[in-house]
């Protein structure tokens, strides 16, 4: 078969709506900021109309978001995880190590994990990695199985320091009260995202379950975006003690140690 053939074989079985969407993520990427439909429908020559439908799909899928103020568009926090989402053997070669070195310290549960985000737009925590307590913590959930950021210390410390993360999502979501401490507004979880940046690390203060307290740093990159968070958790009485600012700084020269390498 020749060459020729095979590209002109190639092209018929191309859909091109799926195409167009690569085009247009491609085009994203490249951008230093959001970006109009009108603009990407120029750039690409495509249709303006077939454009806002391929910008929809995509961001009913978290792969791009919408700026509601300017209703511009950008890249979303879902390509960007799974861009800097280590495979099995990289974690196992270079995160895993150094988990182990916190889990070997404290004793406690320790997770790495990135920033996911649901149909409806609201974000979760998608665990890489989990180092199980060495402790028995008598308590009756699995720590991985914690998804919402705005109750998780893993969580809070994505959505701070995220990129391109779009915190107006909450301003109408329905926000579960797992507990009496756990934050039930969009006000609420501003001036919890405030306190996180500024102090450099968030807490989930029996926000998901009473008795569980967790703490976690982000792991920056270069640009100072998370690309990812670090946790630990286990009974408040050992997380919460007179080591607990020990604590902080160890993780985040962990975290910086992860950030150093080239797998994250």
């Amino acid at each position: 078969m020749s060459e020729k053939k095979e590209k002109d074989q190639t092209k018929s079985i191309i859909i091109n709506s799926v195409d167009r969407s690569i085009d247009i993520m491609e085009y994203l990427f490249k951008q230093s900021g959001d970006t109009s439909i009108s603009q990407i429908s120029k750039d690409l020559d495509i249709y303006k109309s077939t454009v806002f439908r391929t910008l929809a799909t995509l961001e009913n899928r978290g792969y791009v978001i919408q700026n509601k103020t300017t209703e511009q568009y950008s890249i979303g926090p879902k390509m960007y995880a799974y861009s800097t989402m280590p495979h099995d053997d990289i974690i196992a070669e270079s995160v895993q190590p150094l988990l182990q070195e916190l889990s070997d310290k404290y004793g406690e549960c320790v997770t790495i994990g990135i920033l996911g985000q649901e149909r409806d737009g609201i974000y979760s925590n998608i665990p890489l990695s989990t180092i199980e307590s060495t402790h028995n913590l008598g308590l009756s959930r699995r720590l991985s199985n914690q998804t919402e950021c705005y109750c998780a210390s893993l969580g809070k410390c994505l959505l701070a320091f995220g990129e391109n993360v779009n915190l107006e999502v909450y301003k109408n979501a329905d926000f579960t009260p797992f507990t009496e401490n756990t934050i039930t507004s969009y006000e609420g979880l501003i001036r919890e995202l405030d306190k996180v940046r500024e102090q450099g690390y968030a807490v989930d203060a029996e926000e998901r379950e009473i008795g569980l307290y967790c703490l976690g740093v982000p792991v920056l990159n270069g640009h100072g975006y998370a690309v990812a968070a670090l946790s630990i958790s286990g009974p408040k009485s050992r997380i919460h003690d007179d080591t607990f600012q020990d604590k902080i700084q160890f993780m985040k020269d962990i975290s910086a140690r992860i950030s150093q390498s080239t797998y994250l």
